[in-house]
């Protein structure tokens, strides 16, 4: 059967959008991997709640557009496909600890959202709701970009000196909270921030653009 999607360049988030557009849909009630061979109890949740098998086929689309924005615009780096492959498999077998969570099934719908945000984020598979800057400490030249995306759960893309780092909402008494890897978090309150790239190092930051 001949494909309805063009075979066009198209740049950064757009091709996300076209490949979650495109990519093949698993059967309708199943997720991305097959429930007959399904050992893990995770696996076993997913296959026995349609919600959680949506979420899973969701996520498979996100994490096909990953690689390939990865292998148009990283010219097929080996090195950089090797280390999407290997988050993917971390976040499996995250997903699949949750068998030592008291609310299992909330447990794995959780994994299954922050891993989406992440790759979102991280990969730019959306166009970024907002993009806002911090200045820290005080210090125009200590800056930390934030682009927000709207995902299911909400996320960051937290772009500080040459390195980036991802984060999702967390429940907090006031203002929005962002947990990152690490220990790394973002607390917004108005116009000003608490940022911490190293652990037990807070920086207060206000907002500049």
């Amino acid at each position: 059967m001949q494909s309805l999607c063009p075979t066009v360049a198209v740049p950064g988030f757009a091709l996300g959008l076209l490949l979650l557009a495109c990519a093949p849909a698993a059967a309708k009630d199943q997720p991305s991997f097959d429930c007959r061979a399904a050992s893990a109890e995770a696996e076993q949740i997913v296959c026995a709640d349609a919600a959680l098998m949506a979420l899973d086929q969701r996520l498979a689309r996100r994490y096909a557009a990953a690689l390939a924005i990865v292998e148009k615009l990283d010219s097929g780096s080996k090195e950089a496909l090797a280390t999407l492959r290997a988050t993917q498999r971390g976040w499996i077998s995250g997903r699949n600890d949750c068998w030592k969570a008291q609310d299992k099934p909330a447990c794995v719908k959780q994994e299954y959202l922050r891993r989406e945000g992440d790759l979102v984020a991280r990969y730019m598979l959306e166009k970024p709701t907002t993009i806002a800057s911090f200045a820290c400490e005080g210090n125009p030249a200590n800056e930390v970009t934030v682009y927000f995306f709207d995902t299911q759960q909400p996320s960051v893309r937290l772009e500080y000196g040459d390195a980036i780092d991802t984060g999702a909402l967390a429940l907090s008494a006031s203002g929005a909270r962002y947990d990152a890897s690490f220990g790394r978090l973002l607390w917004i309150n108005g116009n000003e921030a608490t940022f911490v790239w190293e652990e037990g190092k807070d920086m207060t930051c206000r907002l500049t653009k």
